[in-house]
Order: C-alpha cells, then structure tokens, then sequence
C-alpha cells in the first residue's frame, strides 16, 4: 500500500451486500476515517434507489467520514470525491484531457460515464451522522445498454476506453492517496476551491443541458456552480440554481 494516506483504515473484502451498508454497520465500532472495498457486491445502489450493475472487476467502495459540518455543507463532499476520481484517473492512465465531471456526481471518459458517487447518511434533520460515500468505477466493464435509463448518458469502462487494465485495489490506493489532502483541504478551507478545482473540469459548462427534478424539466445553458454547490442554469425565465436533478445532454 505504497503512500496510502495515515489515519485512514482499509479493508478488502471478497463479497458484501453494499460496501454503504457495510460501512455503517461498522459505525459504531471502528473510528473514522475508513475505506471498504468489495470484489462483490449483491445488493448495489445508485441514485434514488436505482439497481448499480457491479461486474466483476469493476470498483465498489465506500469511504465512512463523521463530518464536523451540518449536513448541506457535509454533502459538498460529492464534489471532493468528484476530484479526487479524476486525479486518481489522472495517476493510473495519464490522460487528464479524456476525463471530465458531470454535476452533481459522475465521472465522464470521453462523453461516456466510467464512475458514480452516492452519499448515505444516517442522521436526521440537522443532525449530522456519519457520512458514507460510495464510489462505483467502470474499470474493466460497463453495464448494458438496457441496465441504463434511458436517454442517460451511456456507461463507458476504463479498459474499454484506454486499453489500460487496472485492479480495484490499486484503483482505491490511488483514489484514497487522491481524496486525504482534498479533505483536508476541504475542512481547512471550505468549499470555494474545491468548487474552483471542480469547475475546471466541468462537463459541457457553457453548453445546453436538461435537468430533471422529479417535479420539472429545465432546458438552460450551464453556467455555473454556486457556492452551495448547485447547478446554475440560464434558462429564457433568468437563471435558476437547482439543487438536485438528473442531468442530461
């Protein structure tokens, strides 16, 4: 585990249902920081309930944090995994300019998605409990076309994209060694230059987008994103700042 980051624990385990709930059934026991990996999962999730396809190969895991910060600043953190995954991308293959990150949670390898971010909490209201943030990364496989929603952007694997194999455990070395100094920095800091660091390489900024609520379907161009992490849209109405939606191109 050459440079993995100190005081962060690590555990590699062959079959688990959710690296999510694994984590927080080790809550209680273990201190935070720490990092679960499984080879296999049988009961992954995405977004909103959604099945996650895990292929063998493929990285699931799951970092459990026990943020200082109320829970809508504590959620900023999908923005700090979102950086840490491209450096990580950056450290295994080298080539920045294929990657991009599309708000509010993936990671994009030439226009296709190679890698998703949930983030679990069991706190309520303003109470903040711990935090787990799942990463699912497409290194050796993607998911069918018909395992995805449609009009969703489509899956791509790294090994597919570049030719270049790598192992869910030296993936995870290079993520955890990726996000320790982004925390940091981030609770140092706050979250003015992780939102800069994550602007520069933000998908499709000035293009046209739809985001979906669940509510409503916004056409705009993507301006920005402000400092409570929203997405910023200017539609014909002005410009309208979304909190959570599905993004399509």
């Amino acid at each position: 585990m050459i440079g993995w980051p100190e005081g962060y624990g690590r555990h590699v385990l062959p079959q688990v249902d959710s690296t999510l709930d694994e984590v927080q059934r080790r809550a209680g026991s273990e201190p935070a920081p720490f990092w679960i990996l499984a080879h296999k999962q049988t009961a992954a999730r995405g977004r909103r309930g959604r099945a996650w396809s895990m292929p063998g190969g493929n990285l699931a895991a799951t970092l459990l944090l026990r943020p200082a910060e109320p829970p809508h600043l504590a959620a900023l953190r999908s923005f700090v995994m979102s950086l840490a995954l491209h450096r990580a991308f950056v450290e295994v293959c080298g080539r920045a300019d294929a990657f991009a990150l599309k708000w509010p949670n993936d990671v994009l390898l030439r226009g296709g998605k190679v890698a998703g971010i949930l983030l679990e909490s069991t706190g309520q209201g303003a109470a903040m409990g711990p935090l787990a943030i799942g990463v699912g990364v497409n290194l050796v496989a993607a998911p069918v076309a018909d395992e995805v929603e449609a009009g969703a952007v489509q899956p791509v694997s790294l090994r597919g994209e570049t030719g270049i194999t790598v192992a869910p455990e030296a993936f995870l070395d290079a993520l955890a060694r990726a996000y320790a100094p982004l925390e940091q920095q981030f609770t140092t800091l706050g979250f003015a230059p992780i939102r800069a660091a994550w602007m520069e390489h933000a998908a499709r900024l000035g293009e046209t987008i739809i985001a979906r609520t669940g509510r409503e379907e916004i056409t705009g161009t993507f301006e920005d994103v402000d400092a409570d992490g929203n997405l910023l849209l200017r539609t014909p109405k002005g410009l309208r700042a979304i909190a959570a939606a599905d993004v399509f191109f």
